[in-house]
């Protein structure tokens, strides 16, 4: 068994590891997150740039569902036209160690 994931009910979405699928799961949110890390600040459209094929939607909810998780931080520049720039919070730093582990599993395995 994992080791924090025990349970007793077999509800997955009750669990540390259910709640952090639910932070970091999707199809973009690791590499925004990667991408965060590895640039440290990004506007929207660098993001995008980086992440490649990504609707504007997309990249909207997963920016939005990453702040409301308090992961990342939206910056705003009261300026014309607006200035938006995107990084990690303390708690998504906390994330980094995961993404680590991904790339390193990655590396021993492909």
């Amino acid at each position: 068994m994992i080791q924090g994931c025990s349970q007793t009910n077999e509800n997955i979405e009750n669990t540390g590891f259910g709640y952090t699928l639910s932070v970091i799961g999707g199809k973009h949110k690791i590499i925004i997150l990667f991408w965060l890390f590895e640039k440290k600040v990004l506007r929207y459209n660098e993001l995008k740039r980086y992440i490649g094929k990504i609707s504007f939607k997309s990249l909207t909810n997963a920016l939005k569902e990453l702040e409301s998780n308090e992961i990342i931080i939206r910056k705003e520049y009261p300026q014309v036209p607006p200035k938006v720039e995107y990084s990690l919070s303390k708690k998504g730093e906390t994330l980094i160690p995961i993404l680590e582990c991904i790339c390193d599993w990655g590396e021993i395995n492909r």
